[in-house]
């Protein structure tokens, strides 16, 4: 059995993208630099009954051989980070800004291109905690991986 080939990163490509975050991000949400370097794009879906609050973040990123491990496929860190991010997000549309207490992450399969989708929402939304899940999909819209989280609330949430 040979080991398989790393991906080929092109270092002008590479180095122009990085260059680009560093310029164009800032401190907010959307724009923070891992959301620019990762280059993720956000939508907020609204609840289906038509309520003001939303109910989830969808994010899309490429797959790109920067987040790639050596095996090819896309490093599970960065499917964690997306997960997170994913559901971070759509706590401070809803309600502020909140903090992650403990997240668990279930890898189905490899995610080796894309675009990939992952979306946030909320499992029960509650004024001190909230619990939150987040699932990654690949191109085909196969399940990639899925996490489950507990959120420390902002205070004053409703």
């Amino acid at each position: 059995m040979t080991d398989p080939k790393p991906p080929k990163i092109d270092i002008a490509e590479a180095r122009a993208h990085l260059e680009q975050v560093f310029d164009d991000h800032e401190q907010a949400f959307e724009r923070f630099f891992l959301a620019r370097f990762l280059d993720l794009g956000f939508a907020y879906l609204p609840e289906t009954a038509g309520a003001a609050d939303k109910t989830g973040c969808e994010i899309r990123f490429p797959v790109t051989d920067r987040i790639m491990n050596p095996q090819g496929v896309v490093h599970g860190g960065v499917l964690a980070t997306v997960m997170d991010i994913s559901m971070g997000h759509l706590v401070a549309k809803v309600a502020g800004p909140a903090a992650t207490i403990e997240m668990k992450v279930q890898y189905m399969r490899p995610l080796t291109d894309g675009p990939a989708r992952c979306i946030g929402s909320f499992t029960k939304r509650g004024r001190s905690l909230s619990f939150m899940e987040s699932r990654v999909f690949d191109a085909q819209e196969r399940l990639v991986a899925q996490a489950s989280a507990t959120w420390k609330m902002p205070a004053g949430a409703a």
